[in-house]
């Protein structure tokens, strides 16, 4: 068994996009980056990465590369769980948190789960996704960005 940790955050920018566990999210404000900025699903491969002994999402895809400007993070997550599946190991869980002032997003955690399971090619109780505000602390608390954390657990196929 081995165990991941991820971490990603991102700034929030007027009349972007919302990208938040490979759905998207009405706000006013998106998240900015050389992807589509879905600090959950960064988190998620991060995780899987690290778990697996492998180099960060940084090193596998880099934001210096045009292949993944603008990239949509579930062929991110997609290609992160063949590297994954690759050095012998399968998902026994993830359990995620999202770090968010605005919106409230706990009505989309079942879609989000839903996605990231099927791209996982795992069952949706495999996958834990919950939201905390930062109390209106901190760049989050003033709505200026979005963090995200993310614990897997593998186990050898």
């Amino acid at each position: 068994m081995r165990i991941g940790f991820g971490f990603d955050t991102h700034k929030l920018e007027a009349g972007r996009e919302f990208r938040l566990g490979g759905i998207l999210i009405p706000h006013e404000k998106g998240a900015t980056g050389h992807s589509d900025a879905d600090v959950l699903i960064h988190a998620v491969c991060d995780a899987l990465l690290g778990a697996a002994g492998l180099p960060d999402i940084g090193s596998q895809f880099p934001d210096t590369s045009p292949e993944f400007k603008g990239i949509d993070s579930r062929i991110l997550l997609e290609r992160t769980m063949s590297l994954v599946r690759e050095k012998g190991f399968a998902i026994v869980n993830i359990d995620t948190t999202i770090v968010l002032q605005k919106p409230k997003i706990a009505e989309y955690f079942t879609e989000m789960v839903k996605t990231l399971s099927g791209v996982l090619g795992i069952e949706a109780s495999k996958v834990s996704v919950k939201a905390k505000t930062s109390e209106k602390l901190g760049f989050i608390g003033r709505e200026e960005g979005v963090s995200a954390y993310a614990v897997v657990l593998l186990e050898n196929a």
